[in-house]
């Protein structure tokens, strides 16, 4: 069995090669270059490859993504259409989003932005409490990596409300689904002061939270991206900061990254900023994950993380 990594990164490429070798000592792993002639059975990379690589790969079994987010591998007019496409589920993710957001949440809670204005004037002003009972969070995107961030809210005693594409039910959580229809949207919107955006970016949730939508949420409101930048739209998220219905946002995913300099995002006062770092590929576990599934397909079972192009997921 030969296994070919063609990430972007030559640093990644090093690291996948050398973890998934441990991984599978009875697979030939190595790494695509220009004069490779080799033939493989699975792929791994981040981003589609050239057209000539799938054209010196005419044998693959399935390619597998160094990350859980494929829209841009999917929109590559180079991946073949009737090639398997795998996506990395958690591998640590989860944990890395779980601490991003809630810490994110708990500053905003806690005041910490007041108390070090107050620091910075030499001001010992103890600020009124808040009950966490008055910060209902939204989760939309229930998925691997959106579950175990609610379970993280909830276990702190967070009142969570989740968004998803289908039915769900989850102990201590409050499910709304877009099969319910759109008064689920709204109603799941109206029940959340801080929402935390965590669904892959789809034709569906492309530009999802728009003015309209984001009017929705109660006075106060927070907004945490986690996601794609493409489901925020930045003019309504601005323009709500600016009135005053939504209190603050913290952003991790852009339309454009990097953010450019002239971006309005970077100087608007209730707005933080982080450059796409609240959950990084974790090579380690990650390619004990890809190994499995290797195993599996191997042997003739079913894996989990096939994604289904029809939703881009």
């Amino acid at each position: 069995m030969r296994i070919i990594v063609a990430h972007h990164n030559p640093a990644s490429c090093e690291r996948w090669r050398n973890a998934l070798a441990h991984e599978l000592p009875d697979a030939e792993v190595f790494i695509w270059n220009d004069a490779e002639t080799r033939k493989a059975d699975y792929a791994i990379a981040w981003a589609a490859p050239s057209q000539e690589f799938f054209a010196r790969q005419p044998r693959l079994k399935a390619f597998f993504s160094t990350g859980a987010g494929v829209e841009k591998l999917l929109a590559s007019s180079n991946l073949p259409v009737a090639l398997p496409v795998i996506r990395l589920e958690d591998a640590g993710m989860g944990a890395q989003m779980a601490t991003y957001c809630v810490g994110t949440a708990l500053n905003w809670i806690r005041q910490r932005d007041e108390y070090a204005k107050q620091q910075q004037a030499k001001r010992w002003q103890p600020l009124p409490g808040e009950d966490m009972a008055d910060w209902p969070v939204g989760i939309f995107g229930l998925g691997v990596l959106g579950r175990q961030v609610a379970e993280a809210f909830a276990a702190l005693g967070f009142s969570v409300n989740g968004y998803s594409r289908s039915i769900h039910s989850f102990p201590g959580m409050r499910c709304f689904a877009e099969s319910g229809g759109a008064g689920d949207f709204s109603a799941f919107l109206a029940a959340t002061r801080i929402l935390v955006i965590l669904a892959p970016l789809t034709p569906q949730t492309r530009d999802r939270f728009d003015r309209s939508a984001l009017a929705q949420l109660v006075p106060n409101s927070y907004v945490i991206n986690v996601a794609r930048g493409e489901l925020l739209v930045d003019d309504a998220l601005l323009a709500l900061l600016d009135s005053g219905h939504l209190a603050g946002a913290a952003l991790d995913v852009f339309r454009q990254e990097p953010l450019p300099p002239d971006h309005r995002f970077w100087t608007h006062p209730a707005i933080r900023i982080t450059p796409h770092v609240s959950a990084i590929t974790v090579i380690g576990p990650s390619a004990h994950q890809v190994a499995a599934k290797i195993r599996s397909l191997e042997q003739g079972a079913a894996v989990s993380g096939v994604v289904d192009r029809s939703r881009g997921y």
